[in-house]
């Protein structure tokens, strides 16, 4: 399997900390944001990655990344996302890099110490999203359970107003290969981008999504408010190995 991370965007959120560089390249605690994401990857055993890049400061992400040599990536290549089109349109992207298998995606504001090795390895068909229960969970894409069932997904709603669960869709997705040819079916949403979530509930449709809950922390560190608690998050676990190797 083989890695996708998105990091395009003008992370408007986080202006005018973004008007110097991509969002993906601001420091968690004393990494690039990005660090993170690709560690979850390499920690599952995927050292050939695609980094999906867009904005004004797309070039900011060599000097950092470099050949990803020092990350644990054994083969890195960059695509450049033209438009604002959402994550769909990025992930579009990556069908020549896929090469008809599987990959393992990741938005490039997530930061999680969970360890999805073990899903990796079990995958084989269809797309498997992973869930963490959250206090706002109107900020994301969220499962409507189907009744007594709790792991048995009916559909996903992007962004809410009325949640029908506690759980959100974290930015973290394994999909086979069919995953393009879904990305072409869906049509651009009232934001004018391709969702993801339209793509999550096309594998629904078909009976071939699945869903895990991940454990551990997890933070999108996408807004001033994620961005500090994700970076305190990772200094408490620097100091508490500090402070157990003194």
């Amino acid at each position: 399997m083989k890695g996708v991370v998105v990091a395009g965007g003008l992370g408007t959120r986080l202006f005018p900390l973004t008007y110097a560089t991509n969002k993906h390249l601001l420091p968690v605690y004393d990494k690039p944001m990005i660090f993170y994401p690709i560690d979850t990857l390499v920690h599952a055993g995927i050292d050939e990655i695609l980094v999906v890049v867009g904005g004004p400061h797309a070039g900011h992400f060599l000097p950092v990344l470099r050949n990803g040599r020092d990350l644990g990536v054994r083969h890195l290549e960059f695509a450049y996302q033209e438009q604002e089109g959402g994550i769909a349109q990025a992930l579009a992207l990556a069908e020549a890099f896929a090469d008809g298998g599987s990959l393992a995606v990741i938005l490039g504001d997530n930061t999680t110490d969970a360890d999805i090795s073990s899903a990796v390895r079990s995958f084989t068909t269809g797309a498997a999203i992973f869930l963490k229960e959250v206090p706002d969970p109107e900020r994301f894409g969220v499962p409507t359970f189907a009744p007594g069932d709790g792991r048995s997904i009916v559909k996903i709603t992007e962004k809410p107003a009325l949640p029908d669960s506690n759980y959100a869709v974290t930015g973290l997705y394994l999909y086979d290969n069919r995953v393009f040819e879904f990305i072409r079916r869906v049509q651009p949403s009232h934001r004018n981008e391709l969702e993801i979530t339209d793509v999550n509930n096309c594998y629904i449709e078909t009976g071939e999504l699945r869903a895990e809950i991940l454990t551990g922390h997890w933070h999108d560190a996408g807004t001033f408010e994620t961005l500090l608690e994700a970076g305190a998050f990772w200094a408490s676990r620097a100091a508490a190995r500090s402070s157990s190797a003194d």
